[in-house]
């Protein structure tokens, strides 16, 4: 009873809207719904966005995918497709400080359907406790009304994104020059690791094939998650090759743990942004540049798998991958990519940290 109420009102409010939208969240994941998800979007027509850390669980071939809602860095023409929407569908979304980019998103509640794994909230109205995620998906999927207009707008607002040019010869190597190539290298045998900093909004860009898996951490924001999720996702997704985009300084947090990619014979490759240990904000964050090649090869000492190198340059990187994903393909690789050491962010990341500074420096607020 709860369900099919859930889906009257749910009904209801969605086929009145001119331009609907579909946003999904990081709790598909734990829902199950991934399947489910994907039925809704082919039927209601409504463009699909997806919240940064659902990045991978959403197939981004869907013919009305739209990129990623992130407020203010979201993908190009994503949030005023969302923002301006007269009702939205999220998905199993988390709004915390990261993913709102400092609470700072254009929404509004009486907008909004929000689905979790067993709850459905209508706008400022009723909430429908004990409804799964999935079924309620499903359901709906066979009730609502196709309705295409906020996809129409999209096609129309989008302009076609710049290419990253060739480097010249002599040319110190640029990060998304780096990323230019990570994203040639993805398929639905790779899976890629993005750490925390300027790899996430990197990375975000990254446009996934069918089947390429995606992990990042939003939550907390640790950096040097990245080097151990890469060895777990490793290990248990071995039919699949790990590309992982590691800075400097996270790597130095947790580098150990390579030992133990040897150890278990991983294949990852692992992209090491080297800019010198310099990052953006201030001299109290810098930190010592290591030798990191040296260490990786003093960490294989000859037992096991490895390869290392490092590249400066366009035609290096190019080589290195060449070497990686062929003569190296059962290898561990280490690519230590040496760019500028003011190479450490971009204009989405300005804009994301100083919001969430913001939101999370102010003055207390009693209530």
């Amino acid at each position: 009873m709860n369900l099919e109420a859930a889906v009257e009102a749910a009904v209801e409010f969605l086929n009145k809207a001119a331009k609907p939208v579909m946003i999904g969240g990081p709790k598909l994941r734990v829902a199950k719904a991934g399947s489910a998800f994907v039925e809704l979007a082919d039927a209601c027509g409504y463009a699909i966005a997806v919240m940064p850390s659902a990045k991978g669980l959403v197939p981004e071939n869907h013919p009305r995918f739209v990129g990623t809602y992130w407020g203010g860095v979201s993908a190009a023409c994503c949030a005023e497709i969302v923002e301006s929407a007269d009702a939205y569908l999220f998905v199993g979304p988390i709004f915390n400080d990261h993913s709102s980019v400092g609470y700072s998103l254009l929404l509004k509640k009486e907008k909004a359907i929000v689905v979790q794994p067993n709850r459905v909230v209508l706008a400022d109205g009723p909430a429908f406790g004990c409804v799964l995620m999935e079924d309620f998906l499903r359901a709906l999927a066979k009730r609502v009304t196709s309705n295409t207009m906020a996809h129409d707008n999209y096609r129309r607002t989008l302009a076609p994104a710049g290419e990253v040019l060739e480097s010249q010869p002599d040319e110190p190597l640029k990060v998304n020059v780096l990323f230019k190539h990570i994203q040639n290298m993805l398929s639905s045998h790779t899976a890629v690791i993005a750490e925390t900093g300027v790899s996430w909004f990197n990375c975000q860009k990254l446009k996934l094939p069918e089947g390429c898996g995606y992990e990042f951490q939003m939550q907390y924001g640790s950096i040097g998650w990245s080097v151990g999720a890469t060895l777990g996702y490793a290990q248990a997704a071995n039919d699949k090759r790990i590309i992982a985009c590691i800075g400097d300084g996270g790597f130095q947090m947790t580098a150990q743990d390579v030992s133990t990619m040897l150890r278990c014979e991983q294949r990852s490759i692992i992209f090491l942004i080297n800019n010198g240990g310099e990052i953006h904000d201030g001299r109290y964050n810098g930190i010592k540049n290591w030798n990191y090649t040296a260490l990786i090869d003093a960490i294989h000492n000859r037992e096991g798998k490895c390869w290392t190198t490092k590249v400066q340059s366009e035609k290096e990187l190019k080589e290195a991958i060449v070497v990686a994903t062929n003569e190296k393909n059962d290898c561990l690789c280490f690519i230590d990519v040496i760019v500028h050491k003011d190479d450490d962010t971009n204009k989405e990341l300005l804009d994301w940290s100083s919001r969430v500074c913001a939101a999370n420096s102010r003055l207390p607020n009693p209530q």
